[in-house]
């Protein structure tokens, strides 16, 4: 592929036609492929590391959703019927990363899944994807900062600071984080994110501690299981028995669905990953065993030390998003436990921050792809000497602004609807990735790649993306059922159905339109470029292995302690 200083690439015609471009070292680097950028003005700096890739996907799953939102799941439903919606879901979340894994393993687009989209099923689809993605993480940052400052509350009521005061230092602070580089980001949030898993793996011990008996002398076993039971059958207005107990179910997997949002964000990372094609899918497969470590062990054991229908729980149910809305401090203060929930408090503080801080980020890359695959101006493509896409960063941060409605007293009214929208932009968005996985593996069997030939393939394959796409489908089409139930209506159910909903035309909308505007049509299997592109990865990686081994030879003892065989898989 190299010959003194001229390189050659595959040309950007017929995927199989063998033909090869010549060009010189400075010609190499201002080629343009749509959604892989090479030149110093618009190219991401590669500066995230396999162990920041790593945090960042398990960061992306942890959050309000996990230590919070089980609460009102439990006392709605009952502690059997969250553990297998949480089950469910989980799974759905581990079919969404290996599709998308199997794509940016082969070809680890500046453009995202936005690029993939485009390129190997629709580019209405990118385009559609990119938008309401990005609407999502404009929306999460001001809601983040909104539960940030809620949970000061928990120490400062409003009527002492005015939580305008921590909505501008959170959000200058996660601007400044972005803007110094990809390199300090992925640094910081990989200890933030260390300090979820340290306070999710405390959050489980202490459960365990209360289930055996060992804070008050009262050992609990399964004796919530038995009494008040494993289901909850009063769904409300009059709704009892076996439809109670299958729609309360059913209600909760929308609450499992929130808790997972974001896992799906490592995705987007793929341009700035060093070594993306074994740093992704490491990160994927890590991530199936987290979920089963930090989600389904702690929604299990809260079933465990809580009963669904205990008052101190409804109590914490109508709540904000401290600590005092959260089902374990409340088994905490049932087992006469002092001090726990305010560090429990301390570090839902640091989880939000955390998360309105990898939400700018992901704001800003959603941009940028959508400006590199061409459906947004160019101007978010332009990065500065850092890597950082400094237009996108600015123009997403703007929007963190919308935080400021929480001065006003119905802040809690407004953070539910900001819940409600992003719930169903987050479904959408798996549903987009689903569909073009299952696009991409029909393409690559029409051409003749095989599963040898790919770095990386999704356990389950197409059938796995076909399961989850109608599960995602089925909630996202159900998840405000409620309305739709004349016992259960009330005085502004209409705004629940329509933050609910609102994001399914919207999706329409941008598909439908962009094709009546640029007349694109489907990829056909056989016509699916895999190649274009790809030479250019493919020399970003062997020069980083090459580097990589230069080091191991400088260093032969490197990657054989004790922390890297045995601990490093949960940081």
């Amino acid at each position: 592929m190299e010959s003194g200083s001229l390189r050659s690439r595959q040309s950007s015609g017929s995927p199989n036609d063998g033909k090869e471009a010549v060009y010189s070292d400075d010609a190499y680097q201002q080629v343009q492929v749509r959604g892989i950028e090479t030149s110093n003005e618009t190219s991401l700096h590669r500066g995230l590391k396999a162990r920041h890739i790593s945090m960042i996907a398990i960061g992306g799953a942890i959050g309000t959703g996990l230590i919070i939102g089980t609460g009102k799941a439990l006392a709605r439903a009952g502690p059997a019927s969250i553990l297998i919606s949480y089950s469910v879901i989980g799974f759905v979340v581990f079919l969404v990363m290996a599709g998308l894994g199997e794509i940016s393993a082969w070809l680890p687009m500046s453009a995202g899944f936005t690029g993939y989209a485009s390129r190997f099923c629709d580019p209405s689809l990118g385009f559609a994807l990119g938008w309401t993605y990005w609407f999502k993480y404009i929306i999460l940052p001001p809601n983040q900062l909104t539960a940030a400052a809620l949970v000061i509350q928990f120490w400062l009521p409003r009527d002492r600071v005015n939580p305008g005061v921590w909505i501008a230092i959170f959000l200058v602070l996660i601007v400044g984080i972005n803007y110094f580089g990809v390199r300090f980001f992925g640094e910081f949030e990989f200890w933030l994110s260390s300090f979820k898993v340290v306070v999710i793996i405390g959050v489980i011990l202490v459960s365990l501690v209360i289930t055996a008996g060992g804070a008050d002398g009262h050992a609990r076993g399964f004796e919530y299981w038995r009494n008040p039971g494993a289901f909850n059958s009063d769904f409300g207005s009059g709704i009892d028995g076996p439809l109670g107990r299958f729609l309360s179910f059913y209600s909760t997997l929308v609450t499992a669905t929130f808790a997972f949002l974001g896992t799906e964000l490592v995705g987007v990372t793929v341009g700035e990953a060093q070594n993306p094609r074994r740093t992704i899918p490491r990160a994927i497969r890590l991530t199936f065993y987290r979920i089963v470590v930090f989600y389904i062990i702690s929604v299990f054991l809260v079933g465990m030390i809580v009963p669904f229908n205990d008052q101190e729980l409804a109590f914490a149910n109508k709540q904000s998003t401290s600590a005092a809305a959260s089902p374990f401090v409340v088994a905490i203060v049932n087992a006469k436990i002092n001090v726990l929930p305010h560090i429990l408090n301390a570090s839902i503080l640091l989880f939000v921050f955390s998360a309105a801080n990898s939400d700018l980020y992901i704001a800003s890359r959603t941009l940028y792809g959508l400006a590199s695959d061409g459906s947004a101006p160019a101007i978010f493509r332009k990065t500065d000497r850092r890597g950082v896409p400094i237009y996108a960063l600015f123009l997403s941060a703007l929007f963190g602004l919308l935080a400021f409605l929480n001065v006003s007293d119905d802040s809690k009214e407004v953070f539910n609807y900001l819940v409600n929208v992003t719930t169903i932009l987050g479904l959408l968005s798996w549903i987009s990735i689903l569909v073009t996985h299952i696009w991409f593996v029909r393409a690559r069997k029409a051409q003749g790649l095989t599963d040898e030939q790919m770095p990386y393939t999704a356990p389950l394959g197409i059938w796995g993306s076909y399961v989850a796409l109608f599960i995602c489908v089925l909630v996202a089409i159900t998840k405000n059922f409620d309305s739709f139930i004349p016992s259960l209506s009330y005085k502004g159910n209409y705004k629940n159905f329509i933050t609910g909903y609102i994001g399914i035309p919207l999706y329409l909308a941008l598909i439908f339109g962009h094709k009546y505007v640029t007349k694109s049509k489907g990829v056909r299997p056989h016509e699916c470029d895999f190649y274009t592109g790809k030479d250019i990865i493919d020399r970003e990686e062997e020069e980083f292995l090459a580097q990589q081994a230069a080091e191991r030879a400088a260093n032969p003892d490197r990657g054989r302690s004790f922390y890297r065989k045995w601990v490093s898989w949960l940081f």
